[in-house]
């Protein structure tokens, strides 16, 4: 298959170019018009996949839930809004429901589904800080141990693949140290660590941080915080939730323009409740969630925000139009630099020869026109 457009995005620059694709790969890039094309956008822009890496479920599903047709019908229409790879992401719960939960993912992955790719499992808790919990249910949040992780992975079969922790909890580090040596990438978040800490963490293999400005410590000139940390470690990845509500899109550019193109990461931080319309109330990690009229997640106990319903290519939008991030920062927070972060950048996260043909399509106000899963058309 063929397609073409006058705007793709290659090399941090739209250029006019048609893309080949066959057997889930893509396998030439020549000049716009060459050949003739199955589909010809135009002047829509041709962007890699977006991946999300921190996202508990949409559509009513939700990680926790170890319901296989639930994340079966996530994967297949969450390419709706362009996401063409995702990590399946748990929430701090009893270990009976995370084994549960880590195993259906690995079931899934297993057996099959459809849409976009589950590169794997994002394990956020139970090893947080309980003043920066947030949503997380402190009745079940533990002091991390190698053992205890090591039975999650087993029942994962070695599919979780990143890890929220608070790293000061972490004695010695040696969570943080086995985790790094078994490829599983340590990202602090939910946590009370101090700007030197957080130093400390990086320096014992932690390489991310997790939705930034959110259950983290915050900057004071004096009392640099986590998000100190994540201004000034600039080789550390950062997740960070671009909805315009986690964080304003004034917090948005200082954190883009600080970190540079090549570090940050859009994430949804989704709930079940994404697709959901105002009013809805569910339960998450044990807390009652309720959708506000602007679409956002709250807790009905104490109004604080629970994750959120955003879609990836309104996060772009947000990006680029009000918080006035060069579009590529943007486009590489929601493509290559989360394909770094988990090491799977020889296969996604940008249009090149050789890379999985996992393509957007958007169109001027960037609702997505179509999406390509290894090659395939979605929408």
């Amino acid at each position: 298959m063929l397609i073409q457009s006058n705007k793709v995005w290659i090399a941090d620059q739209f250029v006019p170019a048609a893309i080949e694709m066959d057997g889930g790969k893509i396998v030439d890039i020549l000049p716009y018009g060459s050949k003739e094309a199955d589909a010809d956008y135009g002047d829509l822009r041709i962007v890699p996949g977006f991946l999300d890496i921190h996202c508990h479920g949409a559509y009513n599903f939700d990680t926790n839930d170890a319901n296989e047709e639930g994340l079966r019908y996530w994967t297949k229409h969450v390419v709706d809004e362009g996401v063409t790879a995702l990590l399946a992401t748990t929430i701090t719960q009893s270990e009976e429901v995370l084994t549960k939960a880590v195993a259906n993912v690995a079931k899934v992955m297993e057996d099959g589904y459809e849409g976009a790719e589950i590169l794997g499992i994002h394990f956020e808790g139970p090893y947080l800080d309980m003043v920066y919990k947030g949503a997380q249910p402190e009745q079940h949040i533990v002091k991390p141990t190698i053992e205890q992780f090591k039975r999650y992975q087993d029942a994962a079969k070695g599919h979780i693949r990143y890890i929220t922790m608070a790293t000061e909890t972490d004695d010695d580090f040696a969570l943080t140290r086995y985790l790094t040596d078994n490829g599983v990438v340590v990202s602090i978040g939910h946590s009370a660590a101090t700007y030197e800490q957080a130093v400390m963490a990086y320096a014992h293999g932690a390489s991310s941080m997790t939705h930034v400005y959110n259950g983290m410590t915050p900057f004071n000139h004096r009392a640099n915080g986590l998000v100190g940390a994540a201004y000034r470690l600039r080789t550390m990845f950062g997740e960070i939730i671009c909805d315009g509500r986690h964080s304003t899109p004034a917090a948005l550019n200082n954190y883009f323009m600080s970190k540079g193109p090549d570090y940050s990461i859009m994430v949804s931080d989704a709930l079940m409740a994404k697709g959901s319309p105002a009013g809805s109330k569910f339960i998450f990690g044990g807390n009652e969630i309720e959708i506000y009229p602007d679409g956002s997640a709250h807790l009905t106990s104490t109004g604080g925000l629970a994750g959120s319903t955003l879609r990836l290519n309104e996060g772009l939008r947000i990006l680029v139009e009000e918080a006035l991030i060069p579009f590529n920062y943007a486009i590489n927070s929601c493509t290559i630099n989360p394909a770094r972060c988990l090491g799977v950048d020889n296969r996604k996260g940008s249009i090149r020869v050789g890379m999985d043909a996992d393509i957007v399509v958007l169109e001027a106000d960037y609702k997505v026109r179509q999406t390509y899963c290894m090659g395939e058309a979605k929408l």
